[in-house]
């Protein structure tokens, strides 16, 4: 079994998924039982989601699941590893439509993956942070991007603007998602509601003498946006900048054809 000191000392790798898999070491007979990394992923996955990133660490994850921490070093080499792992095993929740389903039309398909990257992001707000740690090519993740690459293709953009049409969609999404998971744990931590906290901070704002004009102006552009609770309002920006940016690319498709740049669908 691989001591503590070997741990520490193992040369820093890229991804977990660039490394031979082995569920564990020694004798089978010396493993501790009822474990496995499939369970330990799920487990981490629950408490990343309940206490964040900043709480998790192998001995509470070992405490939460009853066993030692160098017990759960059976089944993965780092805790770097794991966090790898979870990653990978929430894009799991993701659907993943076939691209080529017959009559599918590619902005209704984009419209199901970016609203499903947002949930993901909202229901996970530790995910994207370990989206810019790691490298993120586990297979669920990579099943998601090879989708969302598929249906930038149908979109008819040039093969070389493809990069920056996924970017508009999914960048935005992650900038929405990750802004907005965060805003609903700061919530939840309060023990408030969104609508509460929202109250709370413009009510608390809107006292300020300079910031009365915007005040003013936000107030005529909230029953502009037919008002509702925070929830409603925020689905209703979601929806519609995403129509926007689904805009966008059909407006740089047309100017593509114009110039014979556009790539066949």
């Amino acid at each position: 079994m691989v001591s503590s000191a070997d741990r520490t000392e193992r040369p820093a790798r890229t991804s977990v998924w660039l490394e031979p898999r082995t569920p564990s070491r020694g004798r089978r007979s010396e493993q501790p039982t009822g474990l496995d990394r499939e369970r330990i992923t799920a487990v981490t996955v629950r408490l990343l989601d309940a206490e964040g990133l900043t709480r998790f660490s192998m001995r509470r994850l070992a405490a939460e699941m009853g066993v030692t921490a160098m017990s759960v070093y059976w089944y993965v080499d780092t805790k770097d590893d794991l966090l790898e792992l979870a990653l990978d095993a929430v894009f799991g929740e993701l659907r993943v439509a076939d691209p080529a389903e017959e009559g599918a039309d590619w902005r209704d398909q984009l419209r199901e993956l970016a609203a499903g990257y947002r949930t993901l992001l909202v229901a996970h707000p530790w995910v994207p942070s370990l989206i810019g740690t790691y490298l993120n090519i586990g297979p669920n993740s990579l099943a998601f991007s090879s989708t969302v690459q598929k249906v930038v293709r149908d979109t008819g953009l040039p093969l070389s603007r493809q990069p920056a049409g996924t970017s508009a969609v999914f960048q935005f999404v992650y900038g929405v998602g990750t802004i907005e998971g965060n805003l609903r744990r700061r919530c939840a931590d309060a023990g408030t509601t969104l609508d509460d906290c929202y109250a709370e901070a413009t009510g608390a704002t809107r006292k300020v003498p300079e910031l009365t004009g915007m005040f003013e102006d936000a107030e005529k552009t909230t029953a502009a946006r037919g008002g509702g609770t925070v929830e409603e309002m925020l689905q209703r920006d979601f929806d519609y900048a995403l129509e926007l940016v689904i805009a966008g690319i059909e407006t740089m498709v047309e100017r593509s054809r114009d110039t014979g740049e556009a790539s066949p669908r």
